[in-house]
């Protein structure tokens, strides 16, 4: 099973004990509103949304992490790599992004585990690409990006809800120098 710690979080896998936390984080219109159309999902959208991630893990050695908390165990969202299939203009990039509950935000869970994901997926899945794709307008998130050194690399729009998308990248030699 493939796991990351890093001081204050474990990546791992998914298990059914947590389709109700991040059931309940993706019903939270404040997580959802800069990803996708901003719906939120209920239970059984997201029931589909881990199985598939489980199926990307399985198929292509990564995959979206299950984020916990070291200290209490508690599920505070998820953070991963994922073929970026909805922007079919950067594929065959490999993407990475976070989604965590409104509570961790502003702590530098986000930066940590995102970290931890672009050195796995750089030095130990051998990529030599990762790119993010960022609505628009979400400052948070762009702040992430900039800790984690990945640089603008376009502007284009969402093909399906229209709506402005920064893509931004990092390759292995700018990772590591």
């Amino acid at each position: 099973m493939t796991e990351i710690r890093t001081p204050r979080l474990l990546l791992r896998r998914w298990t059914d004990d947590d389709l109700a936390p991040m059931a309940e984080i993706n019903s939270d219109p404040e997580v959802m509103r800069w990803i996708g159309d901003g719906s939120v999902r209920d239970l059984d959208e997201t029931a589909e949304d881990i199985e598939c991630w489980e199926e990307e893990w399985d198929e292509e050695g990564f995959g979206l992490f299950a984020v916990e908390l070291l200290a209490s165990g508690e599920l505070i969202g998820s953070v991963g790599l994922s073929v970026a299939g909805e922007l079919p203009e950067v594929l065959p990039d490999v993407e990475i992004s976070w989604r965590l509950g409104t509570p961790f935000w502003g702590q530098g869970y986000a930066s940590e585990a995102a970290q931890a994901v672009l050195e796995f997926a750089l030095q130990d899945r051998g990529l030599d690409r990762v790119v993010a794709v960022n609505r628009l307008g979400d400052e948070q998130s762009e702040n992430v990006l900039r800790k984690l050194d990945l640089v603008l690399d376009r502007e284009t729009k969402h093909p399906e809800h229209g709506h402005a998308l920064n893509i931004y990248s990092i390759d292995l030699t700018e990772y590591e120098a």
